[in-house]
């Protein structure tokens, strides 16, 4: 590995291999952070049975560190172009492996919830930082894209390889071990980045603005609460205030910026249709999928009665058909087009989903897996385009606020995307009949979520507790597919919209000046 000089205020800049290698880092720490996200499914059984959360705990365990990653990937991203994305990236690194040890320790279900969010915080340090990294080490657009597709891959892999992982870990140890198994990685990302990683950062950044860090913070939770509130209990007051403090703070946020003389983020490049499109489609991409992929753990292992390796090996073909598509998503855009890449993943994502609306709880791992296969290469295809066309509308000095803004629409649509989806599944669940003869305590339990169900049919005689069992796992199923026909409706009419709002755009080709 050789390295360029480096003149005062430009960055390192990495020649032959050793920009590879570097990129070989970024991709550990985006595959540690997908399977981190996604692992939290399949432990989310045991966890209930341990820490006994109701439904609404449930929900913010799932949702909250994607709320809190969302709320801060524009301040985390503008800061590392501040202070650097190496040191910010390194950082996070340290902090994300401490937090885990307190994810695996929770003693009940607010400790998860707090710890949940702080790792939220130390992830949004992440993200931003390697895209915003490759940008800066990739010059020749077509190497980006490649590197974008790897990084894109490993970020649909890790989603989908979390079960996995999962599954092996819960069958032979404690649901803590999923959070555990972040050390050692992280140690490995931070004494091998130190060496790899060359720094960068904008030359000319300006101060921090901390109003701005605050507004958009307030902004992100308040409006993503608002939302999730909504659509489990009705439109209250709580969530109405919650929705006018959070569009209040968002727009005094935009208005902050175009006042001052170094944003947290150039509003003006929403400006830009592609810009717009890109992300647009990043969030209602993965808006579709999360909210299902997230329950669709608790369905094979609670309905179908799969243990979790079981579960984990149905949802691989995802990763198969994301690392794929991810690979070939540059050479896809270029030779055909970019808006055609983006509809058509989008589109596929749609028909995976339109799929799951026929599962019942004898569907076959086969048909699962296909479909999963499917939704997979969607998500590959469409996410790496977007990311790359974001990164390829922007100077390099402003690469960690635009990455961020990329991350912040992935965030952002797996917290909504568990929110109104898991709202669906939880308010279809909620509505089944308990047998005659059930305990008011019981039924009370069954009905707070299905693995409540589970927990009290084992406490009732036999015929009545398998009566109740049967009747939650329907209804359960009930609101899987329900969820599973508006995630559907929205990717169609998402893929409908790219199609326009992408048209005109193209990948960069010409080599950039380093």
């Amino acid at each position: 590995m050789t390295r360029t000089d480096q003149r005062a205020g430009e960055p390192e800049t990495l020649s032959g291999p050793g920009r590879w290698l570097a990129l070989a880092v970024l991709v550990l720490a985006v595959l540690l952070i997908a399977v981190d996200a996604t692992v939290l499914g399949l432990a989310t059984p045991f966890l209930s049975e341990d820490l006994k959360p109701s439904s609404t705990q449930l929900l913010w365990i799932g949702d909250v560190y994607s709320f809190v990653i969302a709320g801060l990937l524009v301040s985390m991203g503008s800061l590392g172009d501040r202070i650097g994305r190496k040191k910010l990236l390194l950082i996070g690194s340290v902090a994300f492996g401490a937090v885990s040890v307190l994810n695996a320790y929770a003693t009940s279900a607010e400790l998860m919830i707090l710890a949940r969010a702080l790792l939220g915080v130390a992830g949004a340090t992440l993200m931003p930082s390697t895209l915003a990294l490759i940008r800066n080490i990739f010059h020749d657009p077509k190497e980006r894209s490649l590197a974008v597709g790897i990084w894109g891959a490993a970020a649909s892999a890790g989603a989908a390889v979390g079960p996995v992982v999962g599954g092996i870990l819960l069958e032979n140890f404690w649901w803590g071990s999923v959070f555990l198994i972040n050390l050692p990685v992280m140690a490995v990302l931070v004494l091998v980045g130190i060496r790899l990683l060359p720094e960068s950062r904008d030359p000319n950044p300006g101060p921090w603005d901390l109003i701005s860090v605050a507004l958009s913070l307030i902004g992100m939770v308040s409006v993503v609460y608002a939302v999730k509130e909504a659509a489990a209990y009705g439109l209250r007051w709580d969530s109405a205030a919650a929705a006018a403090v959070g569009l209040t703070a968002l727009g005094w946020f935009s208005r902050r910026q175009l006042t001052l003389d170094s944003p947290l983020l150039d509003m003006r490049l929403f400006h830009h249709r592609g810009f717009s499109g890109a992300v647009l489609a990043d969030l209602l991409t993965i808006l579709g999928l999360s909210g299902l992929v997230f329950f669709l753990g608790q369905f094979l292992q609670l309905v179908q009665v799969r243990s979790p390796l079981e579960a984990g090996l149905v949802e691989l073909p995802a990763a198969v058909g994301a690392v794929g598509a991810g690979l070939l998503a540059g050479l896809i855009a270029r030779r055909g087009s970019v808006r055609g890449a983006v509809s058509g993943g989008l589109a596929a994502i749609a028909i995976a989903l339109a799929a799951c609306t026929a599962i019942t709880a004898s569907t076959g791992a086969v048909a699962l897996g296909v479909a999963l296969f499917v939704g997979g290469a969607g998500a590959g295809l469409a996410f790496t385009v977007t990311a790359d066309v974001i990164l390829s509308t922007v100077p390099r000095e402003q690469a960690g606020a635009a990455s961020a803004v990329s991350e912040t629409a992935y965030e952002l649509g797996a917290a909504l995307g568990i929110a109104l989806l898991g709202s669906i599944v939880t308010g279809v669940y909620r509505g089944f009949t308990a047998p005659p003869g059930v305990p008011a305590d019981a039924a009370a339990a069954a009905h707070e979520s299905l693995g409540g169900a589970v927990e009290s049919a084992k406490d009732l005689p036999r015929e009545q507790g398998e009566a109740m069992l049967a009747a939650a796992q329907d209804a359960f199923t009930d609101g899987l597919t329900t969820a599973a026909a508006v995630g559907a409706a929205v990717l169609f009419a998402t893929a409908a919209a790219a199609w326009f709002l992408l048209r005109g755009q193209k990948l960069a080709e010409g080599l950039e000046p380093p």
